[in-house]
């Protein structure tokens, strides 16, 4: 059967050269005599895959070594509260900044755990960019500062990272992780889900600053501690090992494409191609306010719902599947995370244009 071009927000498309790969080691690991997905976690064979995941990923990402790389379990949603019960711990308080429905959850999550405050909000254009702020805007005494670096659903990123001063930036990182370069030294803490651009589902990325752990509010969960995960390389209790060996061999990918620089000249090239053909259009049209579109996940509509379920439907039997919007936004959502060939783009350009000759 002939794969389709998937472009679904997640769990997404993976780079075929690495599920040929992990299907070559399925069965049989190297000279082990087993799967990885059979293999003890203390096992000098998965401490070997643990430990190069974890080298690798600090190449790519140019990690310092007073960061801490954790490998996690919960996805993205149990950050939510994981952050403000490790990091909401001075003065018991946080700035948000509001830029999707991810951002907007977290907020409400941190809130159980402190004073959360707003500090600005896109939510009254349908989060359709990112909202200005300023080092003023931020407060001083918050215990940290958080923001969602791309927006999975309305198709929006930060191209330029807001100044906090002192305070601690957090950063959800998972829908754009290894897509484009960025200094892991203006962060405290990035996490990112790997069912985005890192693998299949399961495993949650956390680097955070050493000083940043060790003082987790009194009733956070021993599972919930990140300073508990650091002290045991991510193997305090029984990692999802299959999804950690599947993310290696994503890095070693990537590492092979020309490292993180190369994947962000790739991923502008290829969002180019779909923004150039909405922006002369003249029935597509793009959601997004441009200065701040995403380079991973690209929303647009057709000017009827009629015509939007027509499209979708054409576009799923020709070998474009997953164009479907979030309910919130309507229309279609196409999302070109790293596996995502450039040839994909152009195919379902061409596709969208005689589309377009057929319903003008």
């Amino acid at each position: 059967m002939q794969r389709v071009y998937n472009f679904s927000a997640g769990p997404s498309m993976l780079p075929l050269e690495v599920l040929e790969q992990a299907q070559k080691e399925f069965i049989c690991y190297g000279s082990c005599g087993m799967s990885v997905m059979e293999m003890s976690h203390r096992s000098k064979a998965f401490g070997a895959i643990i430990d190069k995941a974890q080298a690798d990923l600090r190449e790519l990402m140019h990690i310092p070594d007073h960061y801490k790389v954790l490998f996690l379990q919960g996805g993205g949603s149990t950050q939510f509260a994981m952050v403000p019960m490790n990091l909401m711990n001075k003065n018991n308080k946080a700035d948000y900044v509001v830029t999707g429905q991810w951002a907007k959850k977290a907020a409400e999550e941190a809130q159980r755990y402190g004073d959360v405050r707003i500090v600005a909000s896109s939510a009254d254009t349908t989060f359709d960019r990112i909202p200005e702020v300023n080092a003023t805007d931020f407060d001083p005494a918050a215990d940290y500062a958080y923001i969602t670096i791309n927006n999975t659903i309305y198709g929006t990123r930060w191209t330029e990272l807001p100044d906090t001063g002192n305070v601690p930036l957090v950063g959800d990182m998972s829908s754009s992780i290894l897509s484009e370069e960025i200094d892991i030294t203006k962060f405290g803490l990035l996490f990112a889900g790997a069912q985005k651009n890192l693998g299949p589902a399961g495993v949650t990325v956390v680097i955070i600053r050493e000083d940043l752990m060790g003082n987790a509010m009194e009733f956070t969960p021993t599972m919930l501690k990140y300073d508990v995960h650091a002290k045991n390389n991510s193997l305090y209790n029984t990692p999802p090992t299959y999804g950690i060996y599947f993310m290696g061999r994503v890095f070693e990918w990537v590492k092979k494409q020309g490292g993180v620089a190369a994947m962000q000249k790739k991923n502008e090239e290829k969002a180019a191609i779909l923004y150039d053909f909405l922006d002369t259009s003249s029935l597509f049209r793009g959601t997004v306010v441009k200065k701040d579109r995403s380079l991973m996940n690209a929303p647009f509509i057709l000017p009827t719902d009629e015509l939007n379920a027509a499209f979708i439907k054409e576009a799923e039997e020709a070998g474009f599947v997953n164009l479907k919007g979030h309910r919130t936004v309507g229309g279609m959502r196409a999302s070109m995370y790293n596996a995502m060939p450039k040839e994909g783009i152009e195919k379902l350009v061409q596709f969208m244009e005689k589309f377009e000759r057929a319903h003008q």
